[in-house]
């Protein structure tokens, strides 16, 4: 059977970008370049953009579009005891999925409630006792909060319908899905410069604190971010790019994909410390004293401002919707990876129905996220899947292609392709730059591992959090310990 493709090179580029534009544009970037010396954070970022983000991209890229099959399939005919790798990425990306769609739900439960703005008296009381019902301790399970649970499945069923039939509906969906949340971040850029005290806000974002880049803290979190948020390690980016055009260009998507993320990030970061600036202004109080990431910035801090808007409203209708537009697309991209290599593994089974089994799992697997404790168990498996998970995979990924397959051999395959010309720059990073990199995060993570339990949680708890990891490990350790016979597929070996 002939494979999908997409429909255009545009199309590819915006399913690209929405899978790497997520929530964490929103919530994670503008407050890592806050506490990380401002506009000095901007130096190892784009360094670690250029070093880091765009050669692995174009990896991922290269490998899905010679080989034209999914992560499993592609790993395997690169060495065939890394077929597992492709399981255990995927693996990861399914454990992402199941938290990431709730957090979609708490933001449904937003944009529903926002012509009414119930949490005026008190933000963060709304989200954590209104909205998360939350309990006192992970221990604490409280029993199934049903409203998150019926929003989950509104998700659910929103993310299967944009995934039935694979790229064909991906192609549609994308074309509101991507551009619309770019769109309204620059409406709310317009509302954020009209209101007394943005400029403040803008100063606290991009004041450089030139002494912050002798901290590693700072080149470290500017390496995850980059990693993270360009969707890297989780079999997307090779399934997405296995349904393009074998000749296709590879370096131009790389690059246009990798920047338009940071412009993204950079865009969000202006509004969203044009807002906190007005509300510090509002308060009474210093913008250092409202800054926040992760859910207390989406649910707590940026509701509270918002509430202190003319139109609130309004903005609050047009900011959920903004989060909901920007976690669809990488909601779906992570089950379309996982339904890719599904499909390739077995051809005969029908797209929808594969997409409808992965979708009520994902479903199920996230029901415990939506539990009043849900907020602690997915504060848990986020730290481990994305601090261990993906990193682990990323650094056997580039230590696979680089060192066994060879990162010149690549780097031919991608010029011979690509309108933009890789220089040796592209095997360097590869080869030297990118494996001791990832090393490093991992042995560190390992060591703050050690030094202090995360978040002070029982060992049961962590226990949780380390199978999150380790179960789709093992399918790489299985796959290394009984390989099959090497997948020769469209020429790979015999690529120059």
């Amino acid at each position: 059977m002939a494979r999908d493709r997409w429909s255009s090179r545009a199309i590819f580029l915006l399913a690209a970008i929405g899978s790497a534009v997520g929530l964490g544009n929103i919530w994670r970037f503008p407050y890592l370049a806050y506490e990380f010396g401002g506009g000095a954070f901007l130096v190892p970022y784009l360094i670690a953009l250029v070093l880091l983000g765009i050669p692995l991209l174009t990896l991922e890229f290269a490998i899905g579009q010679k080989l034209q099959r999914g992560a499993v399939g592609t790993f395997a005919a690169l060495h065939p005891r890394f077929r597992g790798l492709g399981w255990f990425a995927l693996g990861i990306a399914f454990v992402i999925a199941a938290y990431y769609a709730v957090v979609m739900a708490w933001t449904v439960l937003y944009l529903i409630a926002s012509p009414s703005l119930p949490w005026t008296a008190d933000a963060e009381a709304y989200f954590f006792g209104e909205v998360l019902q939350i309990t006192d301790s992970i221990g604490d399970v409280g029993g199934i909060n049903w409203t998150v649970l019926a929003a989950l499945l509104a998700v659910w069923v929103a993310i299967y319908l944009s995934v039935c039939r694979g790229v064909r509906t991906v192609g549609r969906v994308i074309l509101l899905t991507v551009p619309l949340p770019v769109l309204l971040l620059f409406v709310l850029l317009v509302r954020a410069v009209t209101l007394p005290g943005f400029l403040d806000g803008w100063v606290y974002y991009i004041r450089p604190e030139w002494s912050a880049l002798l901290s590693a803290d700072v080149w470290l979190a500017a390496a995850s971010q980059i990693f993270f948020t360009l969707t890297l390690g989780f079999g997307v980016m090779i399934a997405y790019a296995s349904h393009k055009d074998e000749t296709a260009d590879i370096a131009g998507d790389s690059i246009v994909t990798a920047v338009s993320n940071s412009a993204i990030s950079l865009l969000a970061g202006f509004v969203v410390f044009g807002v906190l600036g007005s509300m510090a202004t509002a308060t009474g109080v210093g913008v250092a004293d409202v800054a926040a990431s992760g859910p207390g910035l989406s649910f707590v801090v940026f509701p509270e401002a918002l509430s202190l808007m003319p139109w609130a409203e309004a903005f609050s209708i047009v900011f959920f919707l903004t989060l909901l537009t920007l976690g669809i697309d990488s909601a779906f991209s992570l089950v379309e990876g996982i339904n890719v290599a599904i499909h390739d593994t077995n051809p005969a089974w029908s797209r929808p129905v594969i997409a409808l089994a992965v979708c009520a799992a994902a479903f199920a697997a996230g029901i415990v996220f939506t539990t009043r404790a849900g907020l602690y168990f997915l504060d848990v498996v986020d730290h481990f899947a994305t601090n261990f998970g993906l990193v682990t995979v990323g650094l056997l990924e580039v230590v696979l292609v680089a060192w066994l397959y060879g990162a010149g051999r690549l780097r031919t395959f991608v010029n011979s392709v690509s309108d933009v010309q890789l220089g040796r720059w592209f095997v360097w990073a590869l080869v030297a730059v990118i494996p001791p990199v990832l090393a490093l995060l991992i042995v560190l993570q390992v060591i703050a591992e050690v030094r202090e339990p995360y978040g002070g949680y029982p060992g049961w708890a962590l226990a949780i959090g380390w199978a999150a990891v380790g179960v789709p490990f093992l399918a790489f350790l299985a796959g290394a310990a009984r390989p099959r016979r090497r997948e020769r597929m469209d020429g790979i070996a015999e690529t120059p």
